[in-house]
């Protein structure tokens, strides 16, 4: 039997081609992407990271609307469309919810099945890196709450927050409390005090929460105190007894965060991949309000304190 090196050479060819093309599918979807979930005449604002395990396996991170990160055990992608699965976490329901999607011009579109068997349409963008700065300039720090009333703030919803002898309460689970002005980068302080079993949350920019929560006594993790929900989790845990007033002085520059807590470094200059679960959008590239989480039950802060990043 003759070998017929023009059929090798062509086998070859058509082998690297198909990889190549491979390879360019993995790569447009490979990364972090800000989507918007189109759902019952909400926009729900969502997040998505795809990443390979290996050489070829695709797999990532999820974030609904709510939750904290969800792993990805396997991304299909087949013909341009990339679809995966992932089983529900706080969703009414056992189905899980499925996403198909592809590659468009530089974005993603597809569609969600909830775990309820209807279908909705999503559109992501690619997050931005969001720049950091190695030696930050200061502004001067400014009170954000007067101590009085709720001038500068407003509800998510109807309102059950009140101002009781300089302490911004709220003695029920409700609406969130978020500020009408919005921040790029900056300084926080912030005190707050929970009861026993307490449950809230300080949102960043109103995308990324930082958890305060009733943990005293437990290991770190990354849904429980001081943990970035879902993604970074504490080196300690630092939390007090419930009825204690306790204090976080944050650091924000691009997606670089660092967590003081009661006077402990617990998360030092690491980097916020994405959108936690509650934001109020995914329009990462933008400046944001800070949100009080107040729908988990009843909390309370006081001496909330700014300091902004100095404008080149």
């Amino acid at each position: 039997m003759r070998f017929n090196f023009k059929l090798f050479l062509v086998s070859i060819v058509l082998l690297f081609l198909n990889t190549t093309i491979f390879s360019q599918d993995d790569k447009e979807l490979e990364g972090r992407w800000d989507l918007v979930i189109s759902k019952d005449g909400e926009q729900l604002p969502s997040w998505l990271e795809v990443k390979k395990s290996g050489y070829k396996t695709l797999v990532g991170r999820f974030v609904y609307a709510f939750g904290s990160a969800r792993p990805i055990s396997y991304i299909e992608l087949k013909d341009g469309i990339f679809s995966f699965a992932i089983p529900p976490q706080w969703e009414e329901g056992e189905n899980n919810m499925v996403f198909e999607g592809k590659w468009i011009d530089g974005a993603l579109a597809g569609t969600m099945k909830y775990t309820d068997g209807k279908t909705h349409l999503w559109t992501a963008k690619r997050a931005p890196k969001l720049i950091s700065l190695e030696n930050p300039v200061w502004g001067a720090p400014r009170e954000i709450f007067n101590q009085k009333n709720l001038d500068g703030w407003y509800a998510s919803g109807e309102n059950q927050w009140v101002v009781e002898n300089g302490v911004l309460t709220s003695k029920k689970s409700g609406s969130n409390l978020i500020t009408d002005e919005k921040f790029s980068d900056f300084q926080l302080h912030i005190e707050f005090r929970y009861s026993k079993d307490g449950n809230s949350g300080v949102y960043l920019r109103g995308r990324y929460e930082v958890q305060v929560a009733d943990n005293k006594g437990s290991e770190p993790d990354n849904i429980m105190f001081g943990g970035l929900y879902g993604f970074l989790t504490p080196n300690e845990m630092v939390a007090k007894s419930a009825g204690e007033w306790q204090a976080y002085d944050i650091t924000l520059i691009g997606r670089r965060v660092t967590i003081v807590a009661n006077g402990k470094t617990i998360i030092n200059d690491q980097i916020i991949p994405g959108i936690t679960g509650g934001a109020m959008d995914s329009d990462e590239g933008e400046p944001g309000p800070f949100m009080l989480q107040g729908d988990h039950g009843p909390i309370e802060f006081r001496n909330i304190v700014v300091t902004p990043l100095m404008k080149k």
